[in-house]
């Protein structure tokens, strides 16, 4: 699963689930956040880690297409990317922990089910008080 959030809201705005986790994964997400927001004349900044599909030739040349400026965590700096490591750890904690998940299909419904009806319009965040 891929996750585009924007850090002002803390909404999912984009998103995507794969049996793989080539860089079509994140294209996928970026895609459906670039169909709920377009970046600003003066940019935008996307921060993700340092795994191999955001450091891609091909994803960087799509954030640089859609005039995002990319940014990444240090190395070994889990703590860099810390709001989608904390929405990774609420959603195994909410959503898939308590439930068996059989098949991918029923695990696609049951997260955009999550995100759109649950986490997006109703979750609290303490950052935005």
């Amino acid at each position: 699963m891929a996750v585009i959030m924007d850090l002002f809201s803390r909404r999912v705005v984009g998103w995507s689930m794969a049996e793989h986790m080539r860089t079509e994964l994140l294209l996928t997400a970026l895609k459906a956040a670039l169909g709920q927001r377009q970046p600003a004349l003066s940019g935008l900044l996307f921060h993700s880690d340092r795994s191999s599909q955001y450091a891609s030739g091909e994803y960087k040349g799509a954030l640089q297409q859609a005039t995002i400026l990319g940014s990444m965590s240090r190395r070994g700096n889990c703590w860099g990317n810390v709001v989608a490591e904390s929405f990774f750890g609420t959603l195994k904690t909410e959503l898939i922990h308590p439930r068996v998940l059989s098949t991918r299909a029923l695990a696609r419904t049951v997260v955009t089910e999550w995100i759109e009806v649950f986490y997006n319009p109703q979750w609290l965040h303490s950052t935005l008080g």
